[in-house]
């Protein structure tokens, strides 16, 4: 009995991408004919014609399923649909827009086969994508692993396979706040990573605004990480003890030398800094706290507005 391989990819407008991403997935199917795959298209609250493109290649080819959203979900969302219906031995997850090239698919199963339970891909460079954004890229890596003290690894992207031991796994975190690379690299079990150069958007534009990225860094970083909120405790340990000793210091000099009238713009100067830094705290417990506020209302990640041939 052949192992079944199910693919699972979200697309948000991606009406010039799905037809073919569909071809290219063929052609790995072809190319590995010892297993049965399925593909779980994500429809993730699309404007465009996606859905319409989606139905066009089910009914070619009942091997390509469609979950549909009642919304935009986002990456996250519609991957954590996505997983609520694979039933293969093992489930690759990957965009739609071909950036994540489908010819490393084999390279993934072959570690899979190999022991690997979770075999994550690795992106070496970037096409396409700006110096700014490059950069936020690394940056981003490098505070996140330091901060999560290596659990992320660097440059991991979204593209991976994971056994079907890990499915439920995932299937069982109700976490609101998903950062999806973070829950797989915090599950653990046994990983490795493989390099590849990613590709351009095979068509359309990029939904990874800037803002939508940082969110979902800061999401990635203070759902991961309490070093923030450690070192604001050690730094507000440290304003303590500075000011404690300054005030003694000026009740000696005072005692001493009497009350001087100098010292005015040393006086804003230390207030100013501390309101800076105090604000600055209360940002970062603020979005701690946001997060907490997501989970206490236990909305779902994503809601079903239906399905295509999953009874197939």
């Amino acid at each position: 009995m052949k192992k079944i391989i199910s693919i699972v990819t979200s697309a948000y407008n991606e009406e010039g991408c799905v037809s073919f991403f569909a071809e290219s997935i063929k052609k790995i199917f072809e190319e590995l004919k010892e297993y049965d795959f399925e593909v779980i298209f994500v429809e993730n609250g699309s404007t465009d014609r996606t859905y319409e493109k989606m139905l066009e290649i089910n009914k070619n080819d009942k091997r390509f399923k469609i979950v549909q959203l009642s919304r935009n979900f986002r990456m996250d969302g519609g991957i954590t649909a996505g997983l609520k219906y694979v039933r293969g031995d093992a489930a690759i997850l990957m965009t739609v827009n071909l950036q994540d090239r489908p010819t490393l698919i084999p390279q993934l199963i072959k570690k899979w086969e190999e022991g690997y339970e979770h075999v994550y891909a690795i992106v070496k460079s970037r096409p396409g994508k700006t110096i700014f954004r490059r950069i936020n890229s690394k940056l981003f890596y490098i505070i996140i692993n330091y901060l999560t003290d290596g659990l992320i690894p660097k440059n991991a992207s979204d593209y991976r396979l994971i056994d079907k031991k890990i499915v439920p796994i995932i299937n069982d975190i109700y976490e609101r706040n998903r950062f999806m690379r973070g829950l797989f690299a915090w599950i653990g079990f046994n990983s490795i990573g493989i390099e590849f150069e990613r590709d351009r958007r095979y068509a359309g534009r990029s939904h990874a605004h800037f803002w939508k990225v940082l969110e979902l860094a800061l999401k990635g970083i203070f759902a991961f990480s309490y070093k923030p909120i450690y070192f604001i405790s050690a730094i507000g340990f440290i304003i303590a003890l500075f000011s404690f000793s300054y005030l003694i210091y000026n009740i000696f000099k005072i005692i001493v030398y009497g009350v001087p009238f100098a010292g005015y713009g040393t006086i804003i100067s230390i207030i100013l800094f501390l309101f800076g830094f105090n604000f600055f705290i209360l940002g970062i417990v603020a979005l701690y706290i946001a997060q907490v506020y997501e989970e206490v209302k236990q909305r779902p990640n994503y809601i079903v507005k239906g399905t295509v041939g999953m009874d197939a």
